[in-house]
């Protein structure tokens, strides 16, 4: 049974949402603010929040980020293209403006626990069936070598409040990797708050994970929470923290050292109980060295390390994972279960994997979509075509010294001539110092988060452009 959280200030307006929802069997739970759900309640019990954008103490579209990863719908009666521009951009799922119907509000609703029915499994692995009503883990278990000693490791972490690094290259499952930690610890019950480093610019960083005070800056109107303290009691995981500015390392050594938080325009600092856990795919040490991180922070997370082989190495659990991931996506979108037909089962084994478990799991949901037989074939999964008995590795792939457009400036080939890889690279390399990083997407006709997943898998970080301080 689906089980929802509403969040609103009037009664009388949960009492009649909560009706119409409890007619469809859905379980109903109330709160009337944004600090009655922080204190109170614990999210992760739920599959779907809905809450009122105006509340009386802390606007509600900040439960998007607590909520994360549950799926959050913003409801107001003061409805304004500006607000549902702003609360779609911070993650809502939906926005409807009141009075609407029931019949509207129940569209949404369907539409949102059907788009996100893995998210309560993911917090009780026991709570995911098959069709048949047996259980289904919620992550797979490998029986290769690195993936056995990860999962050793795993268990031996999670019993420890100790820092936890986790290193891997993109896609291979490092935020997964970090949730397993998490729901194997006594925090398992409280929440994990995961904050991507590389996908809030610079200035707002700070502001996002220590939070500010009323008046702080320009913009301040109101008390906010970071994503820290919103961790407290729980697990704090920072992808890709080889990202994150050097100005917020250096809070963020503070906090590890101390235990204690300031928020930004605040004088008295507050004591937070959170675990900490980082996740990278860059070299932090060689990082350090060359001062682009900071060495005492990287002693600091460096506690213990948890290595997550990349996919190419993980030998015939790459034919299990992508049966397991076949029958995962047929279950979510309520296709026939496919078989993999011998010829695409090779196929996998035999590609290089760039993009690791997340462009396996890309390619398995083209192949459940796209397969008009029984079985899903090697060209509906639409990776590369072989060549001969084996893949040409793909361009992401090439060592730096030897990818013409990196290593001896533009190549004599014409665009016409260029892969899509070659081309993204070479326009990248020559206006990235001219062009903002907005500036670059729209160019290349791709969104922020786009250029940003092209440039993690191609290994070409953003420059941080140092500001000249003048006296």
């Amino acid at each position: 049974m689906p089980h929802v959280l509403l969040v609103d200030d009037e009664p009388s307006q949960r009492q009649s949402l909560r009706k119409i929802l409890e007619s469809q069997g859905i379980k109903v739970a109330e709160a009337d603010s944004v600090n009655a759900v922080s204190t109170g309640v614990n999210l992760l019990d739920f599959n779907l929040v809905i809450t009122e954008l105006r509340l009386p103490d802390i606007p509600g579209s900040e439960l998007i980020q607590l909520a994360h990863p549950i799926p959050v719908i913003v409801m107001t009666n003061y409805a304004s293209l500006r607000s549902a521009v702003d609360a779609m951009k911070k993650g809502a799922v939906d926005y409807l403006a009141k009075p609407c119907s029931a019949v509207d509000l129940l569209a949404v609703v369907q539409e949102a626990l059907t788009t996100y029915p893995l998210v309560a499994s993911h917090q009780n692995p026991q709570a995911a069936t098959d069709k048949s009503g047996a259980a289904q883990s919620s992550y797979f278990e490998g029986t290769c070598p690195s993936l056995k000693q990860l999962n050793t490791n795993v268990k031996k972490v999670a019993q420890t409040d100790s820092t936890v690094l986790i290193l891997g290259e993109t896609g291979t499952g490092k935020e997964l990797t970090a949730r397993q930690v998490h729901e194997a610890s006594h925090r398992a019950n409280r929440r994990m708050v995961a904050v991507n480093c590389a996908a809030i610019p610079d200035s707002l960083i700070e502001s996002e994970l220590f939070g500010y005070e009323k008046g702080a800056f320009t913009g301040a109107n109101t008390n906010r929470i970071g994503l820290i303290e919103a961790a407290d009691g729980g697990t704090l995981f920072l992808d890709e923290i080889g990202e994150l500015p050097l100005a917020a390392q250096a809070r963020l050594l503070r906090f590890i050292q101390e235990g204690e938080i300031r928020r930004i325009g605040a004088v008295t600092s507050k004591r937070v109980d959170v675990r900490l856990i980082c996740a990278t795919h860059r070299d932090l040490s060689a990082l350090a060295q060359i001062n682009e991180f900071r060495q005492d922070l990287y002693y600091r997370i460096n506690v213990l390390p948890l290595k997550v082989p990349p996919l190419r190495e993980r030998g015939n659990d790459i034919r299990a994972m992508a049966e397991w991931f076949a029958a995962a996506v047929a279950q979510r979108l309520d296709r026939p279960k496919r078989l993999l037909s011998d010829d695409a089962l090779d196929s996998l084994l035999r590609y290089r994997w760039p993009g690791n478990v997340r462009e396996l799991e890309h390619a398995i949901e083209r192949g459940v979509v796209m397969a008009d037989r029984a079985e899903i074939g090697i060209n509906d999964l639409g990776l590369p075509q072989p060549l001969g008995q084996g893949y040409v590795a793909p361009v992401a792939e090439l060592p730096l010294a030897v990818t013409p457009s990196l290593a001896q400036g533009p190549a004599p080939a014409t665009d016409d001539e260029l892969s899509l890889e070659d081309y993204f690279q070479r326009f990248v390399l020559e206006h990235q110092d001219s062009m903002s990083e907005t500036e670059l997407a729209k160019k290349l006709g791709i969104s922020r988060k786009c250029l940003w997943e092209r440039r993690q898998r191609l290994d070409m970080p953003r420059k941080k452009i140092l500001k000249q301080q003048h006296g």
